[in-house]
């Protein structure tokens, strides 16, 4: 049981995903290079054609996930997502805007992280509590619940780079390099994410402790 704790990262199962990575990165591309390619051509509204693309783009990923079948909740927010970038672009007629909502999602993600940790409810440990079946067991744990404060960390600095990253790009309005900095802020942040924080955790964890799979339940804990 101990080597669990010390043994191949459990985090990589379980958190982050190519799915993910797909919904926020195909449309995104798709709308640069149809933007790109419509001002090239010389067409009138190059935003239109790239917003369009994109929204074909996120409907194909989104029924390609659902063939799948993978969570409804899951396609549908990914779709959802391409709409609202691409409408929010056609409306301003900034193709930079179609990234605000990645924006804003990011920061509100990095605020939430931030509340989880000051609470004691750190996220990871939600996240990973629902999906190894302990949603709340992990809670009376305190070793579990300080490694998933401490692990939480790397993911605080993970939306921060985004935010700050995206917010510096789209006020530059460098829509090129959003679209890159999309593709390079997403799954392979996570990875390196998924690598940092498992070590974090481990080194917070006493040792024989069984790790995340199996906290280890104080009955007199909060």
């Amino acid at each position: 049981m101990a080597g669990r704790a010390t043994g191949s990262n459990p985090l990589s199962e379980i958190l982050g995903g190519r799915a993910q990575a797909i919904d926020a990165s195909v449309p995104s591309i798709v709308f640069v290079v149809a933007w790109l390619l419509a001002g090239a051509l010389g067409l009138a509204q190059p935003v239109v054609v790239g917003g369009a693309a994109a929204i074909i783009a996120g409907g194909a990923v989104a029924w390609w996930r659902a063939a799948r079948g993978e969570r409804p909740r899951a396609v549908a927010v990914g779709l959802l997502l391409a709409v609202a970038a691409a409408l929010i672009a056609v409306y301003t007629g900034r193709a930079e805007d179609f990234f605000l909502p990645r924006i804003v999602a990011n920061a509100g993600s990095l605020a939430a992280w931030l509340v989880s940790i000051a609470i004691r409810w750190p996220l990871l440990g939600v996240v990973v509590g629902a999906l190894t079946g302990h949603p709340t067991r992990w809670r009376r744990d305190p070793d579990l619940v300080r490694a998933y404060c401490r692990a939480s960390w790397v993911w605080v600095a993970q939306y921060t780079v985004r935010v700050v990253v995206f917010t510096a790009l789209w006020a530059a309005d460098q829509v090129v390099a959003l679209g890159i900095a999309q593709v390079v802020l997403t799954w392979p942040l996570v990875l390196v994410c998924v690598a940092a924080s498992w070590p974090v955790m481990r080194s917070a964890l006493p040792p024989g402790h069984p790790g995340p799979r199996h906290p280890v339940v104080h009955p007199d804990a909060g």
